[in-house]
């Protein structure tokens, strides 16, 4: 369920900072997390600038130790471990992810699922698949997932995965999560303004020196140099996924690397999907689960949820989008 980066795009207007308040613009990009990280603060001076940035990473790291399932140390690793075995005894912290993770599940009748880590990877994304895999391998595929198998206790504060090789994952949550864990911090400490960006995972808060609001640009994924629509981020965040960089094609159809856990298939019929709403860790998940839930049900879904919008790409590259988003559909 990795997303890759594309159809954001960030309108920073660097050149306008400093016009007022003598403030500088200073970003930093780097790899955390197994991917590109992108920090935007606004500061007195650089100095101070980079040390938000390096106090932004240093947070980012914290989180990683804790969600990784591939940090042996991780409490990921050790619940994983434990899979059929017994419950493992976690931070409040992870809890609560988790608790969030299982509740997006619920409204997404199961298109979001962290335990689609137990998936076996049967479909190969490498140009090696001249073929599906057979029925049978795709049900033995999918036998272990189900947020419904993932045990809370409330009391104890553990977290159980009822079947033996049971895994979890945060791939489709976990850079929304930190970014909006990385934004709080650097509220707290009074920075003015800023943008941090996990590989498309972004979130926002402040404006430029200006008053001018943060924009994210809705790329054409057939052309990205052509922009569909500039919309303002305020205080707020957006997570795209998309499927133009990892796909195969099979019988004459395009199938996205992004897998339905309920059924073992590759999704199609849709090029990207971008969910506004205000905390990047719900953006994240629920971009993968309407990707997966198609472009109608996910759409429907979004309408019904306050607070959240969504601009749907279909494989046509026409727009549809949920009843909160303002833009002309034909550009």
């Amino acid at each position: 369920m990795k997303k890759p980066l594309l159809l954001c795009w960030v309108l920073m207007g660097f050149l306008s900072f400093g016009q007022q308040s003598q403030d500088v613009t200073v970003k930093q990009v780097m790899k955390l997390m197994g991917t590109r990280f992108e920090i935007t603060v606004v500061a007195p001076n650089e100095d101070i600038g980079y040390i938000n940035i390096d106090e932004a990473v240093s947070e980012i790291k914290r989180i990683e130790k804790i969600i990784s399932s591939w940090d042996e140390a991780s409490e990921t690793s050790l619940i994983n471990k434990n899979a059929g075995v017994e419950p493992v005894k976690v931070s409040s912290e992870l809890f609560g992810l988790i608790e969030r993770a299982k509740k997006i599940s619920e409204i997404t009748d199961g298109a979001f699922d962290i335990s689609y880590a137990s998936m076996d990877n049967i479909w190969k994304f490498d140009g090696t698949m001249d073929r599906a895999p057979s029925e049978k391998a795709i049900a033995l595929s999918i036998s272990k997932i189900g947020y419904q198998k993932i045990i809370l206790d409330h009391d104890e504060q553990t977290v159980f995965l009822s079947e033996p090789g049971m895994r979890i994952g945060f791939g489709a949550i976990g850079k929304g999560y930190a970014a909006d864990r990385a934004k709080e911090l650097l509220v707290s400490k009074q920075v003015k303004g800023g943008i941090i960006n996990a590989s498309g995972d972004l979130t926002t808060w402040g404006t430029k020196t200006t008053g001018e609001k943060w924009l994210v640009g809705i790329a054409n994924p057939l052309s990205k140099e052509k922009v569909f629509s500039w919309l303002p981020v305020i205080e707020s965040s957006v997570a795209t996924s998309g499927n133009y960089e990892k796909y195969i094609v099979l019988n004459g159809k395009k199938y996205s690397h992004i897998i339905d856990p309920r059924s073992g298939y590759p999704t199609s019929g849709i090029h990207s999907v971008s969910v506004f709403a205000k905390y990047a860790e719900l953006c994240d998940a629920l971009a993968t689960a309407v990707f997966i839930m198609g472009k109608d049900s996910g759409i429907h879904l979004i309408n019904q949820i306050d607070g959240v919008e969504v601009v749907v790409v279909d494989s046509d590259n026409k727009i549809h989008k949920s009843t909160g988003i303002l833009f002309d559909n034909n550009p």
